[in-house]
């Protein structure tokens, strides 16, 4: 038996974890396992809902880590597909809540949709739910500021390059992981070599052009960073958007490598110096200021 949370979960923020809270404390209450199910790939890119705007706060892989860390027991994958989408909320709640994981209770928060069905009120979906013979239990929303936090308030706060803000909004600091690919190498020309990187994850969601205090994960240990993300005006090689991190008191080869980056602070717009002289001395305050800010 099993006490269940349904959703997508992007970003496992604040208002996901007063769900998950509430999910393990009615489980452990009720004798029953703590279950999350669900979904992949995103509903919007199979339905082609704006697809092509559509950018994630966290893999499946990092969703399931944080699950588990918040004390969850099991974590289950749904496939989203077309007919998938065509379920009401009843057979979904029958076929697979109760008949494929044994749910006896259902946790909802505050904005929570099951199956197909347009509910007018949370109470008509809560009867719905009450009427396959499972338990609901109502989560209020989490608000940060205005209003309630939502893994759309935190990719619009990424996207403006608030990364405090989604930081406030998530519960800890934003990240990307990737692999360390081979540039162009003029930052080592200056004197600021920087790993370029490749992320995992193509539709992840990247903060708006800029330069960042960060923290870098790689070999094993922790650095200081500060990361470029834009599309290098000063060096005038045209091409797309980069993400590059100078690693503060580091230079070993790690082209191949995974890095990992988490956002602490933005420091400045990205913008074009006259000379690499100018960018250099620019990029030597930046990296002070990281080293400043940057505290264990």
């Amino acid at each position: 038996m099993a006490v269940a949370a349904t959703g997508f979960f992007d970003g496992v923020h604040l208002g996901h974890r007063q769900v998950l809270d509430q999910l393990c404390a009615v489980a452990r209450a009720r004798g029953e396992e703590s279950l999350i199910v669900t979904f992949w790939p995103h509903p919007r890119s199979v339905l082609q809902q704006d697809a092509d705007r559509l950018r994630l706060l966290t893999t499946l892989l990092e969703k399931k880590e944080r699950c588990l860390a918040c004390g969850v027991d099991r974590f289950e994958v749904l496939p989203f597909t077309r007919a998938f989408s065509r379920l009401s909320a009843e057979t979904f709640i029958r076929d697979y809540l109760v008949g494929r994981f044994g749910v006896t209770a259902l946790i909802l928060g505050y904005d929570h949709r099951l199956g197909h069905d347009d509910f007018d009120t949370p109470e008509q979906m809560a009867e719905v739910v009450a009427r396959c013979g499972v338990m609901p239990v109502r989560v209020p929303a989490v608000a940060v500021g205005a209003g309630a936090v939502s893994s759309t308030q935190i990719r619009d706060a990424l996207a403006a390059g608030d990364v405090t803000r989604a930081e406030a909004m998530l519960g800890y600091r934003y990240g990307l992981c990737g692999v360390v690919v081979a540039g162009n190498r003029l930052g080592r020309t200056i004197g600021f070599p920087t790993a370029n990187m490749q992320l995992y994850e193509p539709l992840k969601q990247i903060p708006a052009n800029g330069v960042y205090a960060v923290w870098v994960d790689v070999l094993g240990r922790r650095h200081k960073g500060v990361c470029n993300i834009g599309t290098r005006p000063t060096v005038g090689l045209g091409g797309g958007r980069t993400i590059e991190t100078h690693i503060l008191d580091f230079d070993e080869d790690i082209y191949g490598l995974d890095l990992r980056i988490e956002f602490c602070a933005r420091l400045r717009d990205e913008r074009r110096f006259d000379s690499m002289e100018a960018l250099g001395r620019q990029l030597a305050q930046d990296r002070q200021k990281a080293a400043e800010m940057l505290v264990v």
